[in-house]
């Protein structure tokens, strides 16, 4: 979790937001990455950047929520929710009035994958920054009381979200998608495994997780290669060189489910999903411009217009591709009033048959990949955005260059290309449905 005090963070903000730190955007041609080394062999990729004196870092190790054992689930995000809670001679009050006074940043979340880290400091506060993560890293205390508290925080969230459309359909459609493959396991545990979870469980976990053979780092702001590397020592080198991980198998998500729950809210909640695409399959740009024009452009693409514009069936429809490490999804959403449930379907379904038999046309792709190449500079306004990204790419796989590259590869996909992946994905398949609310399953497809 991070903590950020307001007035304690008075000063960062006035410097962030008189410097332009805030809304300053580097084209992405001009984002320079260097290869830092240290002498620990910690690598870690940099983009220097004096503009305003803040760090950036952001790291993450492979072994996410998939990883959680049977009868333990929500281990990872309780142990990542627990790590800024004392470490060191620092118990909790102690370590988090360190952070803000000192107007550090530090957090840590979870998703199936992979754990994540993240610094965010003023050169002035650099070594006390580097100080305080690598006690949460190494050295954290799992103490009772904080332990108990953030516990009541999260079987709080489980009883939440028993009760939100949102929330219930999530979880129906993994389970849909995925049955019991590890990417099913409720990432946020449940009222059992919560109450029974120790302190010993989650050193445990952040053990068998934190390892610098699968750690992925990447740092923008102002500091140099030089100064950079030691630093990484003093976080990284005292963890075990290699993770002890179970072994997740790849999964075809399962299409052609329907699942309703129901529970009395005045709309209905759907989600739908297909097998999608890895983020290394050749054929992944061409998907990813041919659902921005499915669903993924917002205003601009066929769901929101047939479903929203046409027929006022939602206030937002949309979909999506979620490449993970051992599987691809194509998957959407919309909400809707519950008599029209089915009628919603209905029009979903019809665009994407509609795309895998007809395709966009040449305009349609052509406004396409002007928005998503003129948008793209809109990932790098602010440090932070950049640092995720570095970790993004390099966790893909993508090469230290495909900053340079990306843009040309959204450019060179054709109509034929487009037309090849909406028939690889979407030809012939039936999705799977998952509707929440009142309306019978029955109306769903009409």
């Amino acid at each position: 979790m991070r903590h950020f005090s307001p007035m304690k963070l008075s000063r960062f903000f006035s410097i962030a937001l008189t410097t332009g730190f805030l809304g300053l955007v580097f084209p992405a041609h001009a984002v320079e990455i260097q290869r830092v080394v240290s002498p620990g062999g910690i690598e870690a990729w940099l983009v220097e950047d004096d503009t305003v004196p803040i760090i950036a870092m952001n790291f993450a190790f492979e072994g996410g929520t998939a990883q959680d054992p049977d009868g333990k689930e929500g281990v990872t995000q309780f142990m990542t929710a627990m790590l800024d809670e004392g470490a060191g001679e620092l118990d909790s009050i102690a370590y988090k009035t360190r952070l803000e006074d000192l107007a550090i940043g530090i957090s840590f979340s979870a998703d199936r994958d992979h754990v994540y880290g993240s610094l965010r400091t003023l050169t002035t506060t650099r070594d006390e920054a580097f100080d305080m993560l690598a006690l949460a890293v190494n050295s954290p205390r799992f103490d009772a009381e904080p332990l108990d508290r953030v516990r009541a925080q999260m079987v709080s969230n489980v009883r939440r979200e028993e009760q939100e459309p949102d929330a219930v359909a999530g979880k129906v459609f993994m389970d849909a998608m995925f049955g019991d493959h590890p990417y099913a396991k409720p990432s946020g545990g449940t009222l059992e495994t919560l109450g029974s979870m120790s302190g010993e469980d989650l050193e445990t976990q952040k053990t068998r997780v934190f390892a610098t053979g699968t750690l992925t780092v990447g740092v923008v702001g102002a500091i140099d290669a030089q100064t950079l590397a030691p630093l990484l020592d003093k976080v990284f080198t005292d963890l075990p060189a290699e993770p002890d991980l179970a072994v997740i198998a790849d999964v075809d998500p399962n299409a052609g489910a329907q699942v309703h729950v129901t529970l009395d809210t005045p709309q209905t909640t759907v989600l739908f999903g297909l097998p999608g695409l890895k983020r290394d399959d050749p054929d992944y740009q061409a998907a990813f411009v041919m659902n921005h024009i499915l669903g993924g452009g917002s205003f601009t693409s066929w769901l929101y217009e047939e479903v929203r514009e046409k027929r006022g069936l939602t206030y937002g429809v949309y979909s999506y591709l979620a490449p993970y490490e051992h599987t691809g999804m194509l998957s959407g959403s919309a909400s809707t009033r519950a008599d029209r449930a089915g009628e919603t379907v209905a029009v979903i379904l019809d665009q994407i048959q509609r795309m895998a038999s007809e395709g966009p046309t040449e305009d349609e792709l052509a406004s396409a990949k002007r928005f998503l190449t003129g948008s793209y500079g809109l990932r790098f306004d602010t440090s932070a955005k950049i640092a995720r990204q570095l970790v993004a790419l390099k966790i893909a796989g993508l090469g230290i260059d495909y900053f340079d590259r990306r843009n040309a590869e959204i450019e060179a996909v054709t109509l034929a290309d487009v037309q090849r992946a909406a028939k690889r994905l979407l030809e012939g398949q039936q999705p799977t449905i998952v509707s929440v609310g009142p309306v019978d399953p029955k109306t769903m497809v009409q």
